[in-house]
């Protein structure tokens, strides 16, 4: 089985190579082809979004049995695009004119919020005490996303540089399980159980 996830930017692909470790124990042999396709900093909308759809979908070449987009609900853009997670998938739905092959996924507020469970491992990777800024990280919102929180915390800390997505989000991400920011994080678990049936295998619970 292939399946293509549209992700906003390169972050998200960061994330590929541990979410294929994590399924590759869950899915002994009915493992997927999982193919990131980023799409330059936003989830398409409206009849663009189609068009990717489709394409992936009927791709010649090697056709996608399913399509999930996993979009941020902070697009950083004013008025927001999306008023929440429930509106976010409603949207990305009626814009595929509700394709069944097509899976609406969402990162609250953004990829950030999945490496916050691993708080003991960012204050070392900062060098700062600061205590972590949600029991739920999926609930820090609009007015200060997990991104920013990050950032804020790499660049006060002791370590003295910015964040990076593309080099911290790895390393925070290196070494450690990652059922623990799935058992965190709802938005999370639901994308990674959406992988797991589509494969037949057997969902998280």
């Amino acid at each position: 089985m292939r399946i293509a996830i549209l992700v906003e930017g390169r972050t998200e692909r960061v994330f590929q190579p541990f979410l294929r470790s994590f399924l590759s124990v869950h899915l002994q042999g009915q493992m997927p082809k999982l193919d990131f396709v980023p799409q330059d900093g936003g989830i398409p909308t409206n009849d663009k979004l189609l068009r990717v759809v489709e394409y992936l979908l009927n791709d010649r070449k090697s056709p996608a049995d399913a399509v999930i987009a996993l979009t941020d609900v902070y697009t950083g853009k004013n008025p927001p695009v999306f008023l929440d997670a429930n509106d976010a998938k409603q949207k990305l739905h009626q814009w595929v004119r509700g394709n069944p092959n097509f899976y609406p996924h969402v990162a609250l507020y953004d990829f950030e919020a999945w490496l916050l469970p691993y708080w003991s491992k960012i204050q070392r990777l900062a060098r700062t005490n600061r205590t972590p800024p949600s029991t739920n990280p999926e609930a820090v919102n609009h007015g200060n996303p997990p991104a920013y929180r990050l950032q804020e915390v790499f660049r006060t800390g002791g370590h003295k540089k910015s964040y990076s997505k593309t080099i911290d989000a790895p390393r925070i991400l290196n070494g450690e399980d990652l059922l623990v920011s799935i058992n965190a994080c709802s938005e999370l678990k639901s994308f990674v159980n959406r992988i797991i049936e589509l494969c037949g295998g057997t969902r998280l619970l």
